[in-house]
């Protein structure tokens, strides 16, 4: 395999791109990239927002905007150049030869149509004209992804499956016509650890099993280096290395790609540890399920055999079912655990956002069960959110000045000026400059607009602070950046964290203690490296097992990293 062709003839490869070069009216924005790909296999385009992995991408599938983009070079698809040809001769390869995984599966499909009658848009394309033979290919395609009931998937409508389900209908459809090349354009970033698992397992052997060729768009060093065979590296739009995935992974050539890789949790899992005080508390030793334990002064958070039931469908379902845990001040719990295990039921609990149906919650020793409206409301000022996605969660329209200080409006905290003062010294806190205040977050970039969320919730000084996902919309390296941030916050100001997450990897790094939920029961629970070196519970095994991890020569430093990770 040829990673950077130098020669113009026509490559063996199935794909292969040369000196291509992409710009936005006058500014370039991708800067004579080359690579290619064989037959079979898989390269990963790595690198952060902005690298130009999904610019790429775009080009390749001719999906550029006509009237705003130019792209030069050459994009050789089974020897044809795809950036020449007219359209009318492009079109039919869409489909048949290149197919396309986009990354919000939710957003692909037509949310008011079925399943099944966007499937025979994808069948259509075998040349089948029996509708009864094109749906018998569709229910065994969505089978053979693992989905467990497919006429009924077949059936459903999008916002009646599963995020992991609909990527999995997504798959299907794309290589239901057999196309010699799939480019999944970050396929797995929106899902939780073990359906990403299966999702990248189904992926390589469909990839295996049909010879189909796959181009890998991620930011996760740790996963294209396990699912690609090869890798390049983007940064501002132009390649910094390229080779065989753990060549460059186990040593990279370059300062960019070394930070990337300093920045996977699962092989650095002591990154933040050693700027937090040494873990002494009431949990020292084997002090797993702590269900029964008692209120202490220690506890910022007690949360004691919560329940809370839904109707749903005719019928109750229990959400939580006798949820316990507990954190003490200025440390970190997490709260882990897949999608529909009651981690967001248990914060919202918490917020009281909802009322439990049975148990005690406490916070800083009063409990908030019975108390009044206005006695909450004093409670909640002290316990403040930081929620998932800096893209939907923070107004675009608002400038930042008015969104850090709203909070202080809502509670009446000080004069005018006393407010302006405080989020000045919330945006500084968070290593924000000062002129942020006048900018709207809409032109703020990931990262920045996660670092005006943190400032938000700590403008009112609270004594807890609820990350709820807080990094799993960003790159890995802008997820380094916040952790930092969130790690030196909590040493200057005694802050308590209640970290919720599905990425065990990223909890080892962050939390001191965890409590796994499943199905909205604690199933393990207990100081973190208890957990990580001595899981009891086959499920938390399974959330660590899920974790990606390249394999890399042996006897280097990264398979020594990756044993301790992993130990």
């Amino acid at each position: 395999m040829t990673l950077n062709p130098k020669d113009t003839a026509v490559s063996a490869d199935l794909l292969t791109v040369q000196g291509l070069s992409i710009a936005y009216g006058p500014t370039a924005v991708v800067h004579d990239v080359a690579f290619s790909v064989a037959k079979g296999e898989s390269l990963a385009l790595i690198g952060e927002s902005g690298s130009g992995k999904s610019t790429i991408a775009k080009a390749i599938l001719r999906l550029l905007p006509h009237s705003e983009a130019t792209a030069t070079g050459r994009v050789a698809l089974n020897g044809r150049d795809v950036l020449t040809l007219p359209e009318k001769q492009f079109r039919p390869l869409r489909g048949r030869e290149l197919g396309f995984i986009p990354q919000d599966p939710a957003s692909a499909l037509n949310p008011v149509r079925t399943i099944g009658a966007q499937a025979h848009e994808a069948a259509a394309l075998l040349g089948e004209t029996d509708p009864a033979v094109r749906r018998a290919k569709i229910l065994d395609m969505l089978e053979q992804v693992g989905l467990p009931d497919p006429l009924r998937v077949y059936d459903s409508y999008p916002h009646q499956l599963s995020g992991g389900m609909l990527q999995r209908v997504l798959i299907a459809l794309t290589v239901l016509p057999r196309p010699s090349l799939i480019v999944a354009d970050e396929p797995t970033s929106a899902l939780d650890v073990t359906v990403q698992k299966l999702i990248l397992d189904m992926l390589t052997d469909l990839r295996r099993e049909l010879d189909i060729s796959l181009l890998l768009i991620t930011h996760d060093l740790a996963i294209a280096a396990e699912r690609a065979d090869s890798l390049v590296v983007l940064k501002d739009g132009a390649v910094q290395e390229s080779g065989a995935s753990r060549d460059v992974f186990a040593s990279p050539a370059t300062d960019y790609a070394r930070s990337l890789q300093a920045d996977v949790p699962a092989l650095h899992p002591d990154r933040y540890r050693s700027q937090r005080v040494p873990f002494k508390g009431a949990h020292d030793g084997d002090s797993r399920t702590r269900a029964g334990a008692s209120p202490t002064a220690g506890f910022q958070i007690d949360v004691r055999g919560v329940t809370k039931r839904f109707p749903a469908g005719g019928k109750d379902v229990l959400a939580c079912d006798g949820v316990s845990f507990s954190v003490e001040r200025g440390r970190t719990h997490a709260l882990v655990g897949e999608s529909g295990s009651g981690k967001t039921t248990a914060v919202r609990l918490l917020l009281g956002l909802e009322q439990p149906d049975g148990g005690d919650i406490e916070v800083a020793g009063q409990s908030t069960s019975g108390r009044s409206r206005a006695d909450v409301r004093e409670i909640r000022r002290h316990l403040q959110l930081v929620y998932q996605n800096p893209f939907t969660s923070l107004d675009p329209t608002w400038r930042v000045g008015r969104l850090v200080r709203e909070p202080l409006d809502q509670f009446g905290v000080g004069t005018k000026a006393e407010r302006a003062q405080s989020v000045r010294e919330a945006l500084e806190a968070v290593g924000l400059p000062s002129d942020v205040a006048s900018r709207r977050a809409a032109h703020l970039s990931g990262g920045q607009r996660q670092r005006v969320a943190i400032a938000r919730a700590l403008v009112v000084r609270p004594d807890v602070v609820v990350l709820d996902e807080p990094t799993s919309a960003l790159d890995v390296s802008v997820q380094a950046g916040i952790l930092e941030l969130l790690s030196k916050l909590q040493r200057e100001l005694g802050l308590t964290y209640l970290f919720v997450s599905h990425d065990l990897a990223l909890v080892r790094q962050v939390a001191d203690t965890v409590s796994v939920l499943r199905r909205g029961q604690v199933v393990e629970d207990g100081p973190v490296e208890e957990i990580f070196h001595r899981p009891q519970h086959p499920y938390t095994r399974a959330l660590l097992e899920a974790i990606p991890l390249a394999t890399v020569p042996a006897g280097d430093q990264a398979s020594k990293q990756l044993a301790k990770a992993t130990a």
